[in-house]
């Protein structure tokens, strides 16, 4: 009896569900044998598929309204945390029995792993070993197969890659474009190991001929493979970087040629391509004959778009990598763009008001992304940004905008308050308690809550503004410790960007107001330390623990209960390259084994594992040994002022 389509995908989504919520998958295993010949018999395009007549459409078909997805923005995040990764390709088109099963798969193969390879890998052959043309769709499932295991089953899998990917490098140009399209995805998937391959033989002749073939595709006369190989060349660039560097002329000539072709709905994925190649390649970018290659014609597209066009969104997504990638190579493009973004905030704020008056309607996303570009460009710029901020009333829209009800827009307007707390603070002075005062806001309890990435942004803006303001901070102070020590000592585990923007920015705070925050370091500093260890080494850190010196420094007796969790904290570094941090480090750890003598030192010690026991060595034989013998003439003296200055204190 057969089942109705509409009740086979449920089923077929129950499988996924089933291994999705991480249920015994051994109640399963039995049933792989006959699920995985179903998954790919069902895999198969069928006759009536709308996928096979828009197969059809070449690129001289204009796109209708309809056929343009709706898109978001991502606003802009500092922090490690920068979003999960889309995953939504058109490889495998619309939710239907096609793409329920090949997801079916992928799940089974992060399930079952290798062990589904001997049940799966002959089907795939037998289906690629129809080379006649009726057998087009059970050749091109045997290729999305491929795709979809290749997370799954990577394992198994790798010591045939080799052959794999040499298998589908001819594929990229199979007469049946949807072959051509499925192959671009598949190809994809296996972008890491493309690229880990360029260290092995024939590796890079490999990489050469997939790069090459996607540029193909890209110029394709089929939109569907051209949006695939589009997709594919992006996720690519993402891993392949600087090994771009030397195909840089002829990447450009492709997509330009591209840009001059294509309809709307693809222009959206070449801007992606392009603001992609932009954040692989970095200032590579910036040469003259590359700029010559790709910036008239996106220039010329920027003037021609109107201030209500949404075309416009990923325009600005892309211009937004290109300043960062160029630096102060974009000088020269940088007052128009930068005027236009200025433009796009003023007339959605008042259409948010009067969309009459504003001759547009509101829509919050003209905000984000200008928003997000001009973060770029203080980024790209620096310093060279001050100019037209300067000539500009940025300062009260961006206060605005961290003000808004939006979340989206408060995160891009506090990462750019952030942005311009680096490069030109002098030009927040006049509002800068009213920015003072609404980034804390985003930190109390609530606001966290309800928007973390808001809150997130808020925190590293803070932090920003501290070491370029100094003092005039103290009247927040107060206020962001206590919001920041509820962040550090959350029980829920907030995410990581947050914790970690929280641990660096209370010691900005803790390095520009010792006397504010050292009183209170006692209901913190152990929390505040575990947070610590997790941080990377960077200059970031490095104004974190100046902080955690001069905390202690201020209150040494406030931290004795914490030691400890300091001694860790400082063993977390693999290097502190500042000569000025590492000295002050060093003396805070001598001081503490001074006053407290040896055998309370030795009592601290015997609490710490041996391998931080080991690694806090690096700041002096005196900080491991029982004698109290310095490394240095030096050392022994900055220890004695510092003992001396503690001594008094603790008293």
């Amino acid at each position: 009896m057969a089942i109705e389509i509409s009740s086979y995908e449920k089923l077929l989504t129950g499988w996924s569900a089933y291994c999705d919520v991480s249920m015994p998958p051994e109640g399963l295993r039995e049933f792989l044998p006959r699920l995985i010949p179903t998954l790919l018999s069902n895999m198969v395009y069928t006759d009536d598929d709308e996928s096979l007549a828009d197969a059809e459409e070449d690129e001289s078909f204009p796109d209708r309204d309809q056929d343009l997805k709706p898109r978001f923005h991502a606003s802009r995040l500092h922090g490690s945390e920068t979003g999960e990764d889309d995953d939504d390709d058109d490889a495998v088109n619309v939710w239907n029995l096609r793409k329920c099963s090949a997801a079916g798969l992928d799940v089974l193969s992060n399930v079952f792993g290798d062990s589904i390879l001997p049940t799966l890998m002959p089907l795939i052959e037998l289906n690629l070993a129809r080379t006649d043309d009726d057998s087009w769709k059970e050749r091109e499932t045997a290729v999305l197969s491929l795709g979809a295991i290749a997370e799954g089953c990577i394992t198994g899998l790798y010591p045939h890659l080799p052959q794999i990917v040499a298998f589908l490098i001819p594929l990229l140009d199979d007469k049946f474009p949807l072959i051509r399209s499925i192959t671009c995805w598949t190809l994809s998937r296996y972008s890491k190991f493309i690229v880990q391959s360029l260290e092995h033989p024939n590796g890079r002749e490999q990489f050469d001929k997939i790069l090459m073939g996607l540029l193909r595709r890209i110029l394709d006369t089929n939109k569907r493979v051209q949006e695939a190989a589009c997709s594919a060349f992006a996720t690519l660039e993402e891993e392949a970087a600087e090994e771009l560097v030397p195909h840089l002329e002829v990447i450009l000539q492709h997509l330009m040629c591209a840009y001059g072709k294509y309809q709307r709905r693809n222009l959206r994925i070449l801007y992606d391509a392009l603001g992609t190649l932009a954040d692989a390649v970095g200032a590579e970018l910036n040469q003259a004959k590359y700029l010559d290659v790709f910036m008239p014609p996106l220039i010329t597209k920027w003037q021609q778009l109107s201030n209500s066009d949404k075309d416009l969104f990923p325009l600005l997504e892309c211009f937004t990598s290109i300043a960062q990638a160029l630096g102060p190579g974009f000088a020269q493009f940088a007052e128009p763009v930068f005027q236009r973004c200025i433009d796009l905030i003023q007339t959605q704020q008042l259409a948010k008001i009067d969309p009459n008056t504003a001759g547009a309607l509101y829509d919050r996303e003209f905000i984000v992304c200008s928003l997000d570009l001009l973060s770029g460009l203080a980024e790209g710029l620096g310093a060279g940004i001050e100019s037209l901020v300067a000539q500009s009333n940025l300062r009260d829209l961006l206060l605005q905008c961290c003000m808004d009800e939006a979340a989206d827009v408060r995160q891009s307007a506090l990462a750019l308050l952030g942005d311009l707390s680096r490069v030109c603070p002098i030009h927040l002075h006049p509002r800068l308690q009213e920015f003072l005062t609404v980034a804390a806001k985003q930190l109390n309890p609530q606001s966290v809550k309800d928007a973390v990435s808001v809150a997130n942004n808020a925190c590293w803006a803070i932090g920003e503004l501290a070491i370029k303001i100094g003092k005039e901070i103290a009247p927040v102070v107060i206020t962001v410790v206590s919001c920041l020590v509820t962040i550090l000592k959350s029980p829920e585990g907030l995410n990581k960007s947050l914790l970690e923007n929280s641990a660096i920015t209370l010691g900005r705070l803790s390095w520009v107001c010792p006397d504010i925050v050292a009183p209170h370091m006692d209901h913190f500093m152990q929390a505040w330390c575990n947070a610590l260890c997790m941080i990377r080494d960077d200059f970031e850190k490095e104004d974190a623990f100046h902080g955690l010196c001069a905390m202690v420094a201020a209150n040494p007796s406030g931290a004795v209960g914490s030691l400890a969790y300091i001694c860790q904290a400082c063993a977390s570094w693999t290097e502190i390259k500042s000569e000025g941090l590492h000295s002050e480090v060093s003396q805070i750890l001598n001081g503490y084994k001074q006053l407290l003598g040896s055998g309370g030192w030795e009592q601290c010690m015997s609490t710490l594992e041996p391998a931080v026991v080991q690694r806090l060595a690096r700041y002096g034989k005196v900080i491991v040994k029982n004698d109290l013998t310095p490394t240095s003439e030096k050392a022994h003296t900055d220890g004695q002022v510092v003992c001396a200055t503690w001594a008094s204190r603790m008293v």
